[in-house]
This record gives C-alpha cells, sequence and structure tokens, in this order.
C-alpha cells in the first residue's frame, strides 16, 4: 500500500523533483571528481614507471661497465682484483654481522 501526504498523490511544491534534481547535480559532480582524480592517479602511475623504466636501463648500464671493468682488471692485474675482492668480501660480512 503506497503511503499518501495530506496532499493525496500530489506535490504542489515540486520538492521531489528539486531533491532528484539536486542528488543528480551532487552525483554529477562526484563522478567528475572521481574520473578526475582517477586521471591523476593514472598520470603518477605512468610517471612512476617511465622513470622506474629509465632507472632500469642505467642500472644495466652501470653493470656492463663495472663487468668490463672487472674483466680488464682481471686480465691485467689479477692479484689486485683478488685482494680487492677478498676486502670486499670481508668489509660485506663484517656489515651483515652487525
Amino acid at each position: 500500500m503506497s503511503q499518501s501526504t495530506q496532499y493525496g498523490d500530489r506535490d504542489p511544491s515540486g520538492l521531489k523533483e528539486r531533491a532528484a534534481e539536486g542528488i543528480e547535480r551532487v552525483t554529477d559532480k562526484a563522478k567528475d571528481q572521481l574520473r578526475n582524480m582517477a586521471g591523476q592517479a593514472q598520470g603518477a602511475a605512468d610517471r612512476v614507471a617511465e622513470r622506474s623504466r629509465d632507472a632500469g636501463e642505467r642500472v644495466q648500464e652501470v653493470a656492463g661497465n663495472l663487468r668490463g671493468a672487472v674483466d680488464k682488471s682481471v686480465k691485467e692485474q689479477p692479484m689486485a682484483t683478488l685482494a680487492l675482492a677478498a676486502l670486499a668480501g670481508f668489509l660485506l660480512g663484517a656489515l651483515w654481522k652487525r
């Protein structure tokens, strides 16, 4: 059974219609804000991904340069390279122990 106001089913002041329009406006604004926030988040994620790719490429380049330097050092000065490797291992072990 549907409820009636004192005016019956009539809404003389258009209150229901105005309320519905207000709710629709608020809903539309909320949707726009969410879309804006989602776009900003996507842009930030894209920038982070690009920077990560750049950093990864640089790390690979440095690793390649380091490997070339180590190979050259092993061929030209094997004892000095061995001593440096032993020292590096000792230092890393001391740091790891802490």
